[in-house]
């Protein structure tokens, strides 16, 4: 069976995530986006693990389903930051854990309370090297996943700039071997990690790490399996083609860290111009920000444009909420662009669906042309973006400011 997953999200007790991040409006939200498999994020947080067990029950083997009869699945994740000094300089990594069971969540809680305070947020800060939190979490079960979490962006991940490591086995040393996946996070996507060739031997996924329900899916992975834990770690294990189809990307110059800069002074300088520069502020004389695309420039041993044979494909979209704030010329936020969203999802049942699937035609005997168009442009990557940088979201741009529209003649379609 064909269905889309999105394993990194965070509920309602991790720090700046909406309130709504419960079961309930999670469950509601996947239907609406079109994900099948959604992870449960935080299940450290002793909060969080209670409404996992009250609100679940078992479906099929290491996933689960709100009781009443959901058809959405849930897979039970967690994301730690491990803080810790390693080869003189302070590392800060990011780790996504899946478990198969409430059994094995309640070792793993109970080993990292040793360890370190798991009430005070739902991404609980450790002081852990993350080769011993793989440690750890594979001795509990072997059949966990260790995952780097957003693995390029400069502040808390395995390659980041300002505390990463330049290869997995630097980090994770002789436990490497166990690391199969890497999330490549917002700011990259698969072809740029494709030039290194260390990485061929890893799956490459992407998630959302959502932290309100509207972002859910704004990433995700696309697989052809049964339903069940096993299955789908399997295909991740073994990068299988015939059962992980592809990833769903945001155009990494859409995410905040793509670039280099220094938001403070508003600079924002790709890899070559940063190198004149010597990787100094030309503004303030302080250092850069180093975003993604130079740090993947940095451990590249391919140029660009390179594919692996073993390659899991991809599709870069922008959010369907994005696209129609474009085609009408408003905020996202805006009366008019939930409208108009709702009314989409009303007739077509889901936003990947009308994103990937939908003849343009179809879109156009219920939305206005404007919207078919920048849908089908999105499909066909006619975007113009201004890249992101130090925690500035890039810009993207489906119509250009001066292309003529017709949308103030034909007024709303309500």
């Amino acid at each position: 069976m064909q269905f889309v997953a999105d394993f990194h999200l965070h509920s309602k007790y991790s720090r700046a995530t909406s309130k709504d991040m419960d079961l309930e409006s999670l469950d509601k939200w996947a239907k609406i986006k079109g994900i099948k498999v959604l992870g449960t994020g935080d299940f450290t947080h002793f909060d969080w693990i209670k409404n996992l067990k009250e609100k679940l029950e078992p479906a099929e083997p290491g996933l689960f389903k709100l009781k009443g009869g959901s058809e959405i699945r849930f897979v039970l994740t967690a994301e730690i930051s491990c803080i810790y000094s390693k080869n003189g300089r302070v590392r800060k990594i990011h780790i996504i854990i899946f478990a198969p069971s409430f059994e094995v969540v309640e070792k793993i809680n109970a080993h990292l309370g040793w360890i370190g305070n798991l009430k005070s947020d739902g991404r609980p800060i450790l002081g852990l090297d993350a080769k011993e939190l793989a440690k750890i979490v594979l001795s509990i079960s072997e059949n966990c996943l260790v995952v780097p979490s957003h693995a390029w962006t400069p502040w808390f991940s395995v390659f980041g700039s300002r505390s990463g490591f330049n290869s997995l086995e630097e980090c994770f040393e002789d436990y490497s071997k166990y690391i199969y996946a890497i999330e490549t996070g917002l700011s990259s996507s698969p072809d740029m990690n494709w030039r290194i060739s260390a990485l061929d031997k890893i799956a490459l996924i992407s998630n959302s790490d959502s932290h309100s329900c509207p972002h859910l899916g704004r990433e995700a992975n696309v697989f052809d399996t049964e339903i069940s834990y096993p299955a789908i770690t399997n295909a991740i294990k073994l990068k299988d083609p015939q059962k992980f189809l592809y990833t769903i990307e945001f155009y990494p110059e859409e995410g905040k860290y793509h670039y280099d800069g220094h938001r403070s002074c508003g600079i924002s300088l790709s890899p070559a111009e940063s190198k004149k520069y010597n990787n100094i502020c030309p503004n303030c004389g302080r250092p850069l920000t180093i975003g993604v695309l130079n740090r993947v420039d940095q451990l590249a041993d391919r140029p660009e444009g390179f594919k692996p044979n073993n390659a899991i494909p991809f599709k870069s979209l922008v959010p369907l909420s994005e696209i129609i704030a474009d085609a009408l010329g408003v905020a996202t936020g805006t009366k008019q662009v939930e409208e108009e969203y709702k009314h989409l999802i009303k007739n077509f049942s889901n936003e990947f669906k009308i994103l990937l699937e939908v003849p343009r035609s179809e879109l156009e005997t219920i939305t206005l042309p404007e919207i078919a168009e920048g849908i089908a442009r999105v499909r066909e990557g006619k975007v113009d973006i201004e890249p992101g940088y130090d925690g500035v979201y890039g810009k993207i741009r489906i119509f250009s400011k001066g292309e003529p529209k017709t949308l103030s003649k034909q007024g709303t379609l309500f």
